[in-house]
Parts: structure tokens; C-alpha cells; sequence
């Protein structure tokens, strides 16, 4: 079980003004309103390590940068009164920061602090408004102590604990001897991985409760993997690099880099499961036009190329862990359906987006775990695996 305050034992949130971001209108790099902060901080003088963050839907715009914070009364010596303050060193995160954005300052250890800030009407702060239960934010700092009042993070919230840079580090150690007689101290392909996952899972029906079982099992393969990664590493650092910083940095992006590429494929490679033990039939990763491969097409390519079958029986869905700006990738994917699926992870997608999908005939999939993270408006035109599911076998029926 992982909490929120395991990463964060408070935070507070408010809208960025003029006056703390504009150099025309203020040197201060103080922030305003920050007395309520003194529930969190304390009452002595602190100077934090800070890690700044500016998140954008936009992949390019998020920038992350260290920097100092020191928080103080600034009317210390005075008999009755206090002004406590929360002063900033110069940095490129704030001086990119627009009037409006959300910014959210987190306690995340003794002497250390997140400054996240992101972008308004972006996905990344209905994300972090989500995550810290936060309604609609003025320009004065609300509080939330998470060490009083903690959550437990379910999937979703993981997935955005993880984009803000943070480890989960959750394993399951009872498996290890099972994994390493099975694997040794080698991963294999996805699709075998993705396989032994779903075999350790019991009480789960693909047909009754695909939306559970999808998020079950994905939960297991990441737990599982976790645990293997885990044990892999260690070795690896316990044998060295020789004392080549290359060798130690080429490591660390090997293992990077296959944890993002994991994830997608043991998205699809779970879908797939599902499908086939719903008895639908599809085709996983096949040409159409312009050498563009859909991830799923149903119910065949054959059906597909075939100028004689009706497009009205042709379905195409879109695999995305992580949406934001990529969704659009799915839209040339298949010319001969007009109305297209994805299905995705992401939670809280902003409702610009969801908007500009429904008006590109783009239909959105989210397993109905992760359909709290939308608001009520969005999840009227919203699906679940469930519904797709229901679909595709209409279509198929009817063949």
C-alpha cells in the first residue's frame, strides 16, 4: 500500500500573480500569502532544498530545475507580530510561468521542498488538482496535510506521482524465488512476461469485469517486474563499471528506457488477452494506408482491405499509456473509419483535449477505475473497456 504522504506530508496550492512573477512588477521572488504555510513548516527559519518543476501537456515544455527556498519571519524581532515569508532564488521555472498557472508548493522531506507549477487549462494541472484534492484555486494558498490526513494512491494516482519524478518503490519479494527459477536474472520478452503476470492472478473475469481485470493485471506486471528489476540492478551494481562513468550512465538509460517501452507493450499485450478471451476477433499492428499499423483493428485486416465489407462494421482503437499531446497520432491511422477509439491510462485528461477529441471524431476508452480523475462532463462522453467491448461484439455479430 502506497501513501501520499510518503511523498508528500503537505502541500499548499494557490494561483500565481503578477507581483511573483513579473520582474516589472516586483524583486521580491517572494511568494505572497504564505502565512498559513506555518501549519506545514513550523515557526523557525528553514532553508529547503527545492526542486522546481513546470509541466506542460506539451512534452518539450516541462522543465525541471534546483534551487533555494528559505522560509522566515520576516518580523522576527517584533513583540506581537509575524510576516512569515517563503523567499526563492532565481530560476527559469517561475520566470516561464504565466499569470493564472497552478503552482503547488509540497513539503516532500525535512529540509526539502517541490515547487511544481503547470500550465492552466492543461492536463497536467487537472492532474495535480486531482491528486491533491483540490477544487478551484484563487490567488490565495490553500492548505492540505496529508500527514493528518492521508490517501492511499490508487492507480491513477501513482501514474501521476510517477510523472512528477518520483519513485514507486512497491515490490513483491514473495515472488522473487518464483521469478528467478522461471527468468533467472535476465528479462524476457514482454508478451512471455505479460503472460506469467496474468497466470498469478486469481478472482478476475476478463469477460465479466474486463476493466478490473485489465487494471489487475497491470498492476501485478508492474509489481512483478518491479521486484525482478529490482534484484537485476542490484547485482549489476554490486559487479561495478570499472570506474567508466559511461558504462554506469549507459546502464541507467538501458533501464529507463525499458521501463517505458514495457509499459506500452504490456498494455497491449493484456488488451489482447482480453479480446481473445471475449472470443473478438482483431488484427494487432497491421498495414493500412501510408505503411501506418493501428494497434488494434477489428474485426481483421482482411475485413479491412476488403473494398466490399461495410466500413460501418470496421473498428479501430488506439493504444496509449500516456496521452496528452500523442493522441493525435491515431487519427491518420486508418482512413476508412471515421470514427475512431483510444484507449488510455492517462488520467484526468484536461477537458481542452477531450473536447478537441470528440471534435475529431476521436471516442475516448478509460477503464472505469480511472474515469474519477474526469469530471462529470467528460465522463457523459466517455466509454470503458466494458462498453468497447460490447461494441466491437455487436459489429462482429453482425458481419
Amino acid at each position: 500500500m502506497i501513501l501520499l504522504s510518503n511523498y508528500f506530508s503537505g502541500i499548499g496550492a494557490k494561483r500565481l500573480s503578477s507581483v511573483e512573477i513579473n520582474p516589472g512588477a516586483s524583486n521580491q521572488h517572494e511568494f505572497n500569502g504564505i502565512n498559513e504555510f506555518r501549519a506545514i513548516f513550523g515557526s523557525d527559519r528553514i532553508i529547503f532544498k527545492g526542486k522546481f518543476m513546470y509541466l506542460d501537456d506539451n512534452p518539450n515544455q516541462i522543465i525541471t530545475e534546483d534551487g533555494a527556498l528559505t522560509w522566515y519571519d520576516a518580523r522576527a524581532n517584533h513583540p506581537t507580530r509575524t510576516e512569515y515569508r517563503l523567499y526563492y532564488s532565481t530560476n527559469s521555472i517561475i520566470a516561464n510561468s504565466s499569470i493564472g498557472d497552478l503552482i503547488v508548493i509540497g513539503r516532500t522531506g525535512e529540509n526539502e521542498l517541490a515547487i511544481i507549477v503547470a500550465s492552466e487549462g492543461s492536463t497536467a494541472e487537472q492532474q495535480i488538482k486531482w491528486l491533491f484534492g483540490l477544487e478551484e484555486i484563487a490567488n490565495r494558498f490553500v492548505l492540505r496535510d496529508f500527514a493528518s490526513d492521508d490517501q492511499v494512491l490508487n492507480f491513477a494516482g501513482k501514474h501521476i506521482i510517477s510523472t512528477l519524478g518520483f519513485e514507486i518503490e512497491e515490490t513483491v519479494p514473495d515472488y522473487l524465488e518464483q521469478l528467478l527459477v522461471k527468468f533467472g536474472s535476465a528479462f524476457p520478452t514482454t508478451a512471455i512476461f505479460s503472460e506469467f503476470a496474468r497466470s498469478t492472478v486469481e478472482d478476475v473475469s476478463a469477460i465479466e469485469e474486463p476493466d478490473t481485470t485489465l487494471i489487475t493485471w497491470l498492476e501485478r506486471e508492474e509489481l512483478l517486474f518491479r521486484t525482478l528489476e529490482k534484484y537485476i540492478v542490484e547485482q549489476r551494481l554490486y559487479e561495478g563499471f570499472a570506474g567508466e562513468v559511461d558504462n554506469f550512465i549507459s546502464y541507467s538509460l538501458s533501464v529507463h528506457n525499458r521501463r517505458k517501452s514495457r509499459a506500452g507493450h504490456s498494455f497491449e499485450h493484456h488488451l489482447a488477452s482480453i479480446f481473445e478471451i471475449n472470443e473478438i476477433l482483431f488484427s494487432k499492428g497491421r498495414k493500412t494506408e501510408r505503411n501506418n499499423k493501428p494497434d488494434f483493428l477489428f474485426p481483421t485486416i482482411e475485413n479491412y482491405h476488403n473494398e466490399e465489407f461495410s466500413t460501418e462494421l470496421l473498428t479501430m482503437l488506439g493504444v496509449k499509456t500516456s496521452a496528452k499531446d500523442r493522441w493525435r497520432q491515431v487519427l491518420s491511422e486508418a482512413d476508412k473509419i471515421e470514427n475512431k477509439h483510444l484507449i488510455t491510462l492517462e488520467p484526468a485528461i484536461s477537458n481542452n483535449q477531450t473536447e478537441e477529441m470528440r471534435e475529431q471524431n476521436l471516442q475516448l476508452v478509460i477503464p472505469s477505475s480511472i474515469q474519477e480523475t474526469y469530471t462529470e462532463n467528460q465522463q457523459s462522453h466517455i466509454i470503458d473497456l466494458n462498453e468497447f467491448i460490447s461494441l466491437v461484439k455487436d459489429r462482429q455479430q453482425r458481419n
